[in-house]
């Protein structure tokens, strides 16, 4: 089992609910950074080894498991749970405490020009085995 990818991130006063915890529905949007940070991270490391187009979210699930309250920063861990022929299943899993406050599994596509799935690459899947779990 790989090591995820640990990403701090800055919480933001609008983040919290009246109770001063985490809103339920900025888990999304954290989630959302910690992907895109990730897939970033990825594409900085890959040497044209991707079939081009663009990725985009075609299933998540959220499981909350304990409240997330409002701190000064949150740690991210990104992994790869599964890698299929033109998708993948990354896991997103926020950490407070040393303990796991909340997880999202996402499932992502990658588009090609035409806005058609299209299949991942040789490099893409080498690239993601690296970090799956």
């Amino acid at each position: 089992m790989s090591t995820p990818h640990e990403i701090e991130m800055d919480l933001r006063w609008s983040d919290q609910d009246a109770q001063g915890h985490v809103n339920n529905a900025k888990i999304v949007t954290l989630a959302e950074e910690a992907r895109i940070r990730f897939l970033a991270f990825l594409e900085s490391r890959r040497q044209g080894s991707g079939g081009g187009g663009s990725v985009v979210v075609a299933r998540q699930e959220i499981d909350y498991h304990a409240q997330t309250r409002y701190a000064p920063s949150i740690t991210l861990q990104v992994s790869v749970l599964r890698i299929g022929t033109k998708s993948y299943t990354l896991r997103q899993q926020g950490i407070q405490d040393g303990r796991p406050v909340f997880t999202v599994d996402s499932i992502l596509v990658w588009l090609d020009a035409s806005g058609a799935s299209r299949a991942l690459t040789e490099g893409e899947r080498a690239e993601l085995e690296v970090w799956s779990s």
